[in-house]
């Protein structure tokens, strides 16, 4: 399948599926939909004192790399992806110029050197474990406090956005576990919900009207 680099709105790049007419992140601004969406509506939104993120669809490493420039506290990231992008494919993103952080190049650099299915401390603060690995094998348990669920759009794959895989999710979180995605299909929250995951409509990112935020809530408070 043909794939090409396409300069997005706010300047940042993505890959392209022409094929498919998807891309691997916003047209309307990459950079600017990965604060939006997981940073400025999921990350800031987690109190605990060490983060663990599981990222689905690890990708460019847009997100992990995002995460890392603005954590103030320690990370365990889990970056799961089928199909790792190519070396050169990484070469040819501009997001360290334009998130004018060429003093952390090197760090981005090693997210995509390390190796896979190993924890590897990528700074003092911060763990990477890449996992290559099928979205539907994901087996672990009240493990994260953040997903970011970053998928293909359903549109392309409608497999990954089923009432199996949010199920998978839903376990996988913590207790108050928060999961974030730029979709905000009706089908994929009413999946959400069937699981048990509270779901919230949010303002979307440039070029969408709305996005999902949803959190695992198993306790009952008496009233």
């Amino acid at each position: 399948m043909k794939r090409e680099i396409l300069i997005t709105s706010d300047g940042s790049t993505t890959i392209n599926l022409p094929d498919l007419n998807e891309q691997y992140h916003s047209k309307n601004g990459s950079i600017n939909e990965s604060y939006h969406v997981f940073i400025n509506s999921g990350l800031k939104l987690v109190a605990a004192e060490e983060v663990s993120i599981l990222e689905i669809g690890f990708g460019t490493g847009l997100n992990c790399f995002i995460t890392y420039l603005e954590a103030k506290r320690n990370i365990n990231y889990v970056g799961v992806e089928a199909y790792p992008v190519t070396a050169e494919e990484v070469e040819n993103m501009n997001f360290i110029s334009v998130l004018k952080a060429e003093k952390e190049s090197a760090l981005f650099d090693k997210m995509h050197a390390v190796s896979w299915e190993e924890k590897h401390q990528i700074s003092d603060r911060f763990s990477l474990t890449k996992r290559k690995q099928f979205f539907e094998d994901i087996e672990d348990k009240d493990a994260f406090n953040l997903i970011y669920f970053d998928a293909f759009g359903a549109r392309v794959q409608p497999q990954l956005w089923t009432v199996e895989i949010f199920r998978k999710m839903f376990d996988a979180l913590k207790e108050n576990g928060i999961l974030v995605t730029y979709s905000a299909k009706g089908s994929v929250r009413r999946a959400m919900q069937e699981v048990g995951l509270t779901v919230e409509r949010l303002p979307g990112p440039p070029g969408k009207r709305e996005m999902l935020r949803a959190t695992k809530i198993t306790t009952k408070t008496n009233e």
